[in-house]
């Protein structure tokens, strides 16, 4: 009885402590709810999971701090089948011939799956060249070539101090010389150079029908994949992104819808000479494509013995210089007078 009278005289100092004990849970609730909130809450619209605190500011990619296993002013990448031994062995000796301390040339090549004596010809010549870049996690085939393409880009973000790249196939021939007297004036930032297209309709039947292309009815403009050259920045870019990069069956249709939202210097150039057939043969181009064992040999002889690339020029298809002042789809009218 003592108890309650006491209650009952002391009931509104008791009520006036039983709210502020029930304030001060309210708000230490509600602290712990905002700080949860935060730490789960998805990022905005437009931004991968969590990608502003764990990439780069766009304006500036930072390339990886660690110490890479190699350096070279340019890389060249040449992608090539297991059995294409005579290729790679003619390239070799043509426009790889000269040994440049500033140059580092690889022929890449998937090996997952491989047969155990298509594997032991790949270790032979490894071990007589050690110019192979091997990937094991790959399946070497045409369907997987843009798997490859990011596989090797991946590679080469990772275990090259280098300024630029040159992707290119192994029936392309490529004057180096002229190609790296060109990027000692460029800067290693931003570049995408090669020969562009941007009214290629997207392909619905072949080997190049691309089932999954939902952008546009044109593939958005892109240097064609018989070869090109990335600035390192842009190499980059691609390896921190990868596992956001939709894989469509073209390579180089692949790359040119990755970059572009970014802000680049794509750089058509008539020089390149990378179709899916050759225009010819120019004394001005740096790169051609579709080059057949003899075209390479004959190519190399020439230019050691004249010092130029054609024993005799020849024009089979007419070239473009690509005007970015239009729609795509308008961009590139075939003349005469250009390269």
């Amino acid at each position: 009885m003592s108890l309650v009278r006491v209650v009952c005289r002391h009931k509104t100092a008791l009520a006036i402590g039983g709210v502020c004990l029930f304030a001060v849970v309210l708000l230490f609730l509600a602290k712990c709810t905002s700080e949860t909130l935060k730490q789960g809450q998805a990022d905005p619209p437009g931004l991968a999971p969590h990608a502003a605190h764990s990439q780069p500011r766009a304006e500036h990619l930072e390339l990886p701090s660690r110490p890479k296993d190699l350096s070279a002013f340019l890389v060249v990448l040449i992608t090539t089948g297991p059995k294409y031994t005579e290729r790679r062995s003619i390239i070799r000796s043509t426009w790889l011939a000269k040994k440049d301390p500033e140059v580092l040339a690889m022929f890449v090549v998937g090996t997952e799956g491989l047969p155990a004596e298509d594997m032991q010809n790949i270790n032979t010549e490894q071990g007589r060249h050690k110019d192979l870049l091997l990937l094991p996690a790959l399946r070497d085939s045409y369907e997987n070539l843009t798997l490859k393409l990011l596989h090797m880009y991946s590679w080469l973000d990772h275990n090259v101090d280098f300024k630029f790249v040159l992707k290119a196939d192994d029936d392309t021939f490529a004057r180096l010389d002229l190609l790296k007297e060109e990027l000692k004036t460029k800067e290693p930032s931003r570049l995408y150079w090669g020969f562009f297209s941007g009214r290629g309709r997207v392909k619905t039947a072949g080997k190049w029908r691309e089932s999954a292309w939902e952008l546009c009815d044109y593939y958005l403009p892109y240097a064609l994949g018989g070869g090109y050259l990335l600035s390192c920045d842009l190499v980059h870019y691609i390896q921190i992104n990868t596992a956001y990069l939709k894989v469509w069956q073209s390579e180089d249709v692949s790359l040119g819808a990755w970059l572009a939202p970014v802000d680049v210097k794509r750089t058509h150039d008539p020089r390149f000479d990378t179709e899916y057939k050759s225009r010819g043969c120019s004394n001005k181009y740096l790169v051609t494509h579709k080059q057949s064992l003899e075209d390479m040999l004959e190519k190399q002889q020439t230019l050691q013995r004249d010092g130029r690339l054609c024993k005799e020029e020849v024009k089979l298809r007419l070239s473009y210089v690509y005007d970015w002042s239009v729609p795509p789809s308008q961009c590139c009218q075939r003349k005469d007078g250009i390269p």
